[in-house]
């Protein structure tokens, strides 16, 4: 597949990275010189300097031949502008944009209604913001991800010092009773990666991934020793941008106390004219002191989310040493993510991550459903509809050559029923399979899970 990427920043790069090593044809369009040069350095892919706003530009780097525009440049006009180019001077089959403007709705309509066809305009803040909820009333869980139209739910928890669950294999666990359907998915253990089976140890420290029918999910997280979910009574939001406004609007609704801390008079005063509840401080949340003085101590959670990532970690550390049960912060680095899972904070989010997730559903091969991808891009969820075709359907799963590094981890029926499959499960065509792998290995899986079974047998 030919890919126009416009745009060379970090998410451009990443999603350049990860589509080149599955062996499409990737070309960037960036302005900067110096930037273009660290691409053609680093980069299977060709680049092309210029503007996304310029026709010529996008001629030169081959609009006309593209299957697909990708425009994620920094400025939200200019990826509007690619999308527009992109159909008046090609037969480009997809288009997707990315916008950070607070008026994303409003572009959605105005596109649609003046016939502008965009398939995926994603907005990183609402993508952040739909991670971060569920987890606010799930103490010690850091992840909250739905799969299958929320009849699968995957939480992440880190393994305290001491916990039952620490020393015990993942036989160990499983003889001792959980949930029909709920499986250990993932391991994160320092910067090691491990897709568990049955003789693995847990160790303190571990964060790991299970996946759990909904209607088990409360059982699950107490087999786990952790408590049932509970809604925050007051949550501290350091930052008053987008996505802090948006999650204290949300909270405001649900009857939550909120206060926002933000150092800039001019924004507080636009933050009071915006929401209607929420308490907003004029002053360094960062501060020790002025945390206690607003009473941070007991509060549900804590949410750093300032475009800092130094101050967004530093704070998570003050805030959880002040008293605060759950801390969040918003990391933009990716190499900042294993050092956040270090000190502690294990719920973060990233921007560039959520806008690669939703992107690479939209490239990958066959019918893939959601893309979900763990730290530093190392391992991913992936969900996909079982072809008919496909070698895998109608085998035990037993019989399925699965590599090492990869588990399904649910299967859910046309009919909506949940499975956490064992080795005599079978896959049958039209199910919604979700597997757990290392990212190196998603192409070799997804091609043999949709490889035509005519094929195979020949």
């Amino acid at each position: 597949m030919r890919i126009l990427i416009a745009g060379g920043g970090e998410v451009a790069a990443l999603i350049a990275r990860r589509l080149s090593r599955e062996g499409n044809e990737i070309v960037v369009l960036e302005q900067d010189s110096d930037r273009c040069a660290h691409l053609e350095e680093t980069l299977d892919a060709k680049v092309v300097r210029g503007s996304a706003a310029s026709v010529a530009a996008m001629r030169a780097a081959g609009i006309r031949d593209a299957d697909m525009l990708i425009a994620v440049t920094s400025i939200d006009e200019v990826n509007l502008l690619a999308c527009l180019i992109a159909q008046a001077e090609s037969q480009v089959k997809v288009k997707v944009a990315r916008l950070r403007t607070h008026e994303v709705d409003h572009w959605r309509r105005i596109c649609k209604e003046s016939g502008v066809k965009i398939d995926l305009i994603i907005h990183p803040e609402s993508e952040m913001a739909r991670r971060i909820r569920p987890v606010l009333s799930a103490p010690g869980v850091s992840d909250i991800i739905e799969f299958a139209g929320g009849r699968v739910k995957l939480f992440g928890m880190t393994v305290e010092r001491g916990s039952w669950v620490e020393g015990k294999t993942v036989v160990d666990l499983d003889r001792a009773g959980p949930p029909k359907n709920s499986l250990i998915a993932m391991i994160f253990r320092g910067s090691q990666v491990i897709i568990p089976h049955g003789a693995q140890v847990l160790q303190a420290d571990d964060q790991l991934y299970i996946i759990t029918a909904v209607d088990e999910f409360e059982q699950t997280l107490e087999f786990m020793g952790l408590q049932r979910p509970v809604a925050p009574e007051r949550v501290f939001i350091l930052g008053g941008k987008q996505l802090g406004i948006q999650l204290a609007e949300e909270l405001e609704q649900q009857g939550v106390a909120v206060k926002i801390f933000e150092k800039d008079m001019q924004r507080c005063r636009k933050i009071s004219e915006i929401l209607n509840k929420t308490i907003v401080v004029h002053g360094d949340g960062t501060d020790a002191a002025t945390l206690t003085d607003e009473n941070i101590k007991g509060i549900g959670a804590y949410l750093a989310l300032t475009n800092d990532d130094e101050d967004n970690l530093i704070a998570s550390m003050l805030a959880r040493r002040l008293g605060a049960r759950k801390v969040v912060a918003l990391i933009n680095k990716l190499t900042y993510l294993p050092m956040a899972q270090r000190l502690g904070i294990s719920t973060h989010v990233s921007p560039r991550l959520t806008t690669v997730d939703r992107i690479l559903q939209f490239v990958r091969k066959g019918r893939v459903l959601s893309v979900t991808t763990f730290r530093e891009e190392e391992a991913e969820a992936i969900e996909l509809i079982a072809s008919p075709d496909s070698r895998y359907v109608g085998r035990q799963l037993k019989d399925v050559p699965l590599p090492r590094e990869a588990i399904v981890g649910a299967i859910v029926r046309p009919t909506g029923e949940v499975i956490v499959p064992r080795g005599g499960t079978t896959i049958e065509a039209g199910d919604r399979v979700i597997f757990f792998t290392l990212e190196r290995i998603v192409p070799k899986l997804e091609s043999a899970f949709l490889a035509e079974g005519r094929r195979e047998r020949r």
